[in-house]
């Protein structure tokens, strides 16, 4: 995602890449130069990325998956200090549909089955994908499902009928895939399913970047591409 970044950038006049920082590099040596740092690296590191650029009063833009909660909660004391735009997918199209899979659970009544399939290479470290928990977490705030209940994780063995308040989120490993996600709404006698396949890294550096732009200026607090593209 690094060296993607890099390459769109080049192709944009209004920003310019002033520290290129990757295993070994420091941080802190090249920080003061910049006004937004992209963190890509890895879920154990972006609480220190978060702290240096809370202490230098740089924006920050996340897009690390997999954290801990204490991760988390490390990451999270940044948000009164400066904004942060933090994402489980920089895509345009993925944010569109959070907002369309919000819409859908939100229309369709709960006789509408909601089942997610996520799907990337074989060298992704985390299951399920952030993108993959996202969509899940919309879909049980809009259904005002309680979320630590109604998510599961694959099913094996005698499971018994399927509970009216459950979303299945299922993740499947294989190839060079970058990134399959699809919703169904799966109802008695129609199904619904929302799908978004990307087929190039350059769809997430873009968004990044965009979020790098946007988030300039902006007040202390957390965002989402959601607020980037205005789709709150």
């Amino acid at each position: 995602m690094g060296q993607t970044i890099i390459s769109c950038a080049a192709k944009m006049p209004d920003i310019n890449i002033v520290g290129k920082i990757d295993i070994g590099d420091s941080l802190e040596k090249v920080i003061d130069d910049a006004d937004v740092v992209i963190d890509f690296s890895s879920h154990n590191v972006t609480p220190s990325v978060a702290s240096l650029c809370t202490k230098r009063l740089k924006a920050l833009v996340i897009g690390t998956t997999g954290h801990s909660p204490g991760e988390k909660a490390l990451i999270e004391t940044s948000f009164s200090v400066i904004p942060v735009v933090w994402t489980s997918n920089f895509s345009c199209g993925v944010n569109t549909l959070f907002w369309l899979v919000r819409k859908a659970a939100e229309v369709l009544n709960q006789d509408f089955d909601i089942e997610i399939i996520e799907m990337h290479h074989r060298l992704k470290k985390d299951a399920p994908s952030g993108t993959a928990l996202t969509l899940a977490n919309i879909a049980a705030s809009a259904r005002g499902y309680n979320t630590e209940h109604s998510i599961i994780h694959g099913r094996s063995g005698i499971t018994g009928e399927r509970p009216q308040a459950e979303i299945g989120v299922h993740a499947l490993r294989g190839g060079d895939v970058v990134g399959d996600h699809t919703v169904i709404f799966a109802g008695l006698g129609e199904r619904l399913e929302l799908t978004h396949k990307a087929s190039s890294r350059e769809t997430f550096a873009l968004g990044a970047l965009r979020a790098a732009k946007w988030i300039t200026g902006q007040k202390p607090g957390l965002y989402t591409m959601l607020d980037v593209l205005g789709l709150k």
